[in-house]
């Protein structure tokens, strides 16, 4: 019963990119399923204008930026609640992953009104900030049990040998970690650059991807729409590909060693 389940759940995610896939390349100027032939079009249409490239600039910027700040602050909060005992860990690591666990909408609004309190609502500062909030629990799930699988002796010992502490991260555990924090920063790329709902909230007068692809669903139903998506499946599909090669080949490396 539990195989059916997953099973009947991936197909159920599934079916509709096996309908918004082959409509991208449609040349009818309307959604039609099947396609009644094979074109170019709206490939051409969403690189030919220059708000979608300003959109996807914006939207590879502000993913870039707050990716790496929630890699930095993630790593580094990962790390202390793994490795401190402290009075108020679990109370503070469950307030690090709050924001997966509340409704994106309730983020949303505190965002904003914290934004708005502080001068950087609508400004690009804040939407990176806003994005990198977001990710820094991805960046801790992936990173936490990285550093809770790393073997803390490897860190006395260079520790002994009268390594500093920001050595040690950069020449000792990093290096081992680099897969992990491939993966993380890949996680918290993809989570900004498909933020849609907090960006539409705090974006102001900047325009990501997702922002426009919404803003134009409730305009008109734009075939261009299509081929937007199958681009960010694309990036999407083979960003996690790239995650797994690098994790199941660190994982094989380690078996070696071992």
């Amino acid at each position: 019963m539990l195989a059916a389940t997953g099973i009947f759940g991936l197909v159920f995610l599934t079916v509709p990119l096996l309908i918004v896939i082959p409509m991208s390349f449609s040349p009818a100027r309307a959604l039609t399923f099947p396609p009644p032939g094979f074109s170019l079009r709206w490939y051409q249409t969403f690189f030919g204008d220059p708000r979608w490239m300003e959109a996807m600039w914006t939207s590879t910027v502000v993913a870039v930026l707050s990716s790496v700040a929630a890699l930095v602050l993630g790593s580094l909060a990962a790390y202390g609640l793994r490795r401190g005992s402290f009075a108020g860990r679990d109370w503070a690591e469950g307030n690090f992953m709050s924001p997966l666990i509340v409704p994106t909408i309730i983020v949303a609004i505190a965002l904003y009104l914290s934004l708005a309190k502080v001068g950087l609502l609508g400004s690009f500062i804040g939407l990176v900030a806003a994005h990198t909030v977001l990710n820094v629990p991805l960046v801790m799930m992936v990173m936490g049990v990285a550093v809770r699988e790393f073997d803390l002796r490897i860190e006395q010992v260079a520790w002994s040998l009268g390594a500093s502490w920001s050595y040690t991260v950069v020449k000792v555990m990093l290096p081992n970690l680099a897969p992990s924090v491939f993966a993380a920063w890949i996680f918290a790329f993809i989570g900004s650059f498909d933020e849609v709902i907090v960006t539409s909230f705090i974006a102001g007068k900047y325009e990501t991807v997702p922002k426009k692809m919404f803003n134009e669903l409730i305009l008109e139903v734009n075939p261009t729409i299509t081929a937007v998506a199958t681009l960010l499946i694309a990036v999407t599909v083979l960003a996690l590909a790239a995650v797994t090669l690098v994790l199941s080949r660190a994982g094989k490396l380690k078996q070696t060693i071992v």
